[in-house]
């Protein structure tokens, strides 16, 4: 796996491009110079936990031959400042909305699946920050 990053103006956004031609616009915080023309590193690793999850529970609930319409995922996350002046996710909690003839057992099924064993990306968080998730099914919370 590779990634090329290329500065794109003369103060913070740049491109990220992947291996196979992809590519994400990322930028810094006003704070600092940027411009929030584009992801910022962090928002990047909320949207990375959220992304890989999806593509665990989709596929998870196609092999369950369970009927998605609409899937969306909220991620939020919250960060302390460690002694060595980075901050650190602390909290990330994952809220799935899914819309069709999904039965909830099994979403939450395969959300746990995820979340405790293929995410990647979670497992790669979860030293240091606690993930949680909360599942709406055609509007119903659980």
């Amino acid at each position: 796996m590779k990634i090329s990053i290329t500065r794109t103006d003369d103060d913070f956004q740049m491109k990220a491009v992947n291996d196979t031609g992809n590519s994400i616009v990322m930028d810094a915080s006003p704070g600092i110079g940027g411009h929030e023309s584009g992801f910022r590193p962090m928002q990047l690793l909320l949207a990375a936990v959220g992304g890989c999850s999806a593509v665990d529970v989709i596929l998870i609930l196609k092999k369950q031959k369970q009927h998605i319409k609409h899937f969306d995922v909220e991620v939020e996350g919250e960060r302390d400042k460690t002694e060595k002046d980075y901050s650190l996710f602390t909290d990330i909690c994952l809220h799935f909305k899914i819309t069709g003839t999904v039965d909830k057992d099994k979403a939450e099924r395969a959300i746990k699946l995820s979340l405790e064993k293929y995410c990647s990306v979670s497992k790669t968080l979860e030293p240091t920050a606690k993930i949680t998730y909360k599942l709406t099914i055609n509007q119903d919370e659980r």
